[in-house]
């Protein structure tokens, strides 16, 4: 079981949590599932982490 301090890095939208593995890009997806890549820097950065792995693939109408 993951405890909320394991995932303390990748918790605040303002904060830019740096490179991610794949598996830690899904998990800070579902964290921040209701934010925007616009304004969340953690989920801008799960974003590209996953589109480069190829987990993901941007529908050609999204804005990168």
């Amino acid at each position: 079981m993951q405890t909320a301090a394991t995932y303390a890095d990748i918790a605040d939208c303002r904060i830019d949590p740096g490179p991610m593995t794949e598996a830690r890009a899904h998990r800070a997806m579902q964290i921040h599932l209701d934010c925007s890549v616009d304004t969340c820097r953690v989920r801008r950065r799960a974003r590209g982490t996953l589109v480069q792995a190829g987990s993901m693939v941007l529908d050609p109408r999204a804005d990168r």
